[in-house]
């Protein structure tokens, strides 16, 4: 099963509204993933050298992450800001992201670092996604576009580590409906290459994949282009960076996913019932994506 869920607002005046659009269509897609749901957000970028770190520590942390700050700062000797709630904590800081994980992965080896970038904060957790978006106060968000996803687990554990989205490099996230048969291969070919995995979530592999390509110098639609003959299963893959949104499915297309989109917003759910609520929704371009079509949505320029 699962759900994805994604939305990029063109009008820059909607995007204090992202969270209040976006909430219901993850909550709704529930029925499809009961397990644990994950959201990236996109933000405007941090200035600079600064990059965003988001990270995660499971159980009570009423007093961890003024700790984590206090340390960082001190130990590392970058200043910073942090702002946290519940569970999840985004730090800003001028830090290298290389550096920041040698001291996180020591220092704190029970903090979870989900995401690196300039623009994407990522939230995930085990539980119902109406639980989780309340929680972290998913409704409250003000981004440019964000990427969703309710987990219903058939190939690993339920944990936030193997919830999705899935990030690697910088500013790059992939959620996944379907299921790879080849990550195995595709993880040994990595790990050749000095790629660090995390989990033995098959959604992890193609996430991996697809960043080793850009890391080569390949466009994300370049990258998926060569993901056709490397990649086998059934998936609708709902990639985010910075600047775009993305969407494709397998040759089979045998994984749901719909479009609607206005001259104010672009939405992508795996059900139209995650959608039916978003404003002018009966004045949208709804369609479902064809096979192996790569759809691309530009911040800045709304190309399609």
């Amino acid at each position: 099963m699962c759900g994805i869920v994604g939305l990029l607002v063109k009008e820059p005046s909607l995007r204090e509204s992202l969270g209040s659009y976006v909430t219901p269509m993850l909550e709704c897609l529930g029925t499809r993933g009961p397990d644990s749901a994950g959201l990236a957000v996109f933000r405007e970028p941090v200035a600079g050298p600064l990059r965003r770190f988001s990270l995660y520590a499971g159980g009570n942390e009423d007093d961890l992450w003024q700790s984590v700050f206090d340390d960082f700062q001190s130990e590392t000797g970058c200043e910073g800001e942090l702002e946290a709630v519940e569970n999840h904590a985004s730090l800003v800081s001028s830090i290298a992201p290389g550096e920041f994980k040698r001291w996180l992965s020591k220092a704190y080896p029970r903090v979870h670092l989900l995401s690196v970038g300039r623009a994407i904060d990522v939230y995930k957790e085990k539980g119902h996604p109406h639980e989780i978006a309340k929680r972290y106060g998913f409704a409250r968000l003000n981004a440019t576009h964000a990427v969703g996803h309710t987990r219903m687990a058939t190939e690993s554990a339920v944990s936030p580590a193997h919830a999705h989205p899935f990030t690697a490099g910088e500013d790059f996230c992939l959620v996944h409906n379907g299921s790879l048969s080849n990550p195995y291969s595709i993880r040994r070919k990595l790990e050749k290459k000095g790629i660090v995995f995390e989990t033995d979530n098959d959604t992890e592999a193609g996430c991996r994949f697809l960043e080793w390509r850009m890391s080569e110098g390949d466009t994300l639609e370049e990258a998926i282009e060569k993901s056709f003959s490397e990649l086998d299963g059934f998936f609708t893959f709902l990639m985010a960076t910075a600047e775009k949104l993305v969407l494709v499915r397998d040759a089979f297309a045998c994984k749901p996913a719909v479009v609607a989109e206005t001259d104010d917003y672009v939405a992508v759910g795996s059900e139209f019932r995650a959608l039916a609520h978003l404003p002018a929704i009966k004045d949208a371009h709804v369609f479902e994506p064809m096979p192996e079509k790569i759809y691309s949505w530009n911040v800045s320029s709304n190309s399609t």
